[in-house]
């Protein structure tokens, strides 16, 4: 209760949560809070020169090359990065935790092996592999998660790896190790929980490099392919109006920023008040 009120107390935080709460409730109840079904098409949705519509009362972000309706568009563009942000950054969580534990637990050897391929992925640009990856497999939903996932866990395995290593070798699991602990009360009991706010941290920071990612894919024109709606693959399709309708890349643009920087705020906040190391130092 103390961090809760503590994370409350927090302006910068509490805005970022309400902008992700909000972004998630218009996600889950999209067909309510769209005006338009994201792929009507509205023979006034254009003018008469073919160009897509300004904001109006009518369509309230205005209309995208082929005259469907921008707000509605981008609430469902909200499921398509929320449900990609989630999965990826869920999946990359869980592979470098997964892999940065039995590193540093298992010892030199097996954990030295884990490293090098982890110093051997890092090595790669991760847009490059990305892309690479992306190219290899034919892009959908899940198929952009995945791609995600295994380019963003090598972060979180070496920041585990290495607390894992130091954790392994404290006086305490020395002691309960003295006591004739097996190995898998050790690893579930004693090292685990002491890694579970890093963990936490790296759920909620990910997030947003996995939305930048994932709209950056889908601005290449390897992301999730179209017709379904993407915030990165609306400006992908209105390149050619860049100029001449702004609203099609600044709209999405700006939902982009605002729920990568909404979560970097959660994830900092969480950071500091869970991190032994950082608490005092506001």
């Amino acid at each position: 209760m103390a961090l809760i009120r503590k994370f409350l107390k927090n302006k910068t935080a509490v805005f970022g949560l309400t902008v992700i709460l909000v972004i998630v409730l218009a996600a889950l109840f999209a067909p309510m809070v769209s005006p338009y079904h994201p792929h009507e098409q509205f023979f006034d949705g254009l003018t008469l020169e073919g160009a897509p519509k300004p904001p109006s009362g009518q369509f309230w972000l205005g209309t995208d090359l082929l005259g469907r309706d921008l707000f509605s568009r981008l609430v469902y563009g909200a499921r398509t990065s929320l449900i990609i942000g989630v999965a990826a950054n869920g999946a990359a969580v869980l592979i470098g935790a997964v892999l940065g534990i039995l590193g540093g637990y298992l010892g030199r050897n097996i954990g030295g092996l884990i490293m090098r391929f982890t110093d051997l992925m890092m090595a790669f640009p991760a847009l490059l592999l990305a892309i690479a990856l992306a190219a290899i497999f034919s892009p959908s939903l899940w198929i952009v998660a995945l791609v995600i996932a295994l380019v963003n866990w090598v972060w979180v395995a070496r920041v585990i790896y290495a607390q894992t290593r130091s954790l392994a070798s404290s006086e305490f699991i020395e002691a309960i190790k003295a006591l004739g602990a097996g190995w898998p009360r050790i690893l579930f009991i004693h090292i685990v929980p002491h890694l579970m706010p890093t963990i936490l941290v790296w759920s909620t920071l990910g997030i947003s490099t996995t939305v930048l990612l994932e709209a950056t894919l889908s601005f290449l024109g390897i992301g999730v392919r179209p017709p379904t709606p993407s915030w990165g693959g609306i400006i992908f399709e209105s390149q050619s109006y860049f100029l001449d309708a702004p609203w099609l890349v600044f709209f999405p643009g700006a939902a982009i920023l605002l729920l990568a920087l909404s979560f970097n705020l959660v994830g900092d906040t969480l950071r500091d008040l869970l991190d032994p190391t950082q608490r005092g130092r506001n």
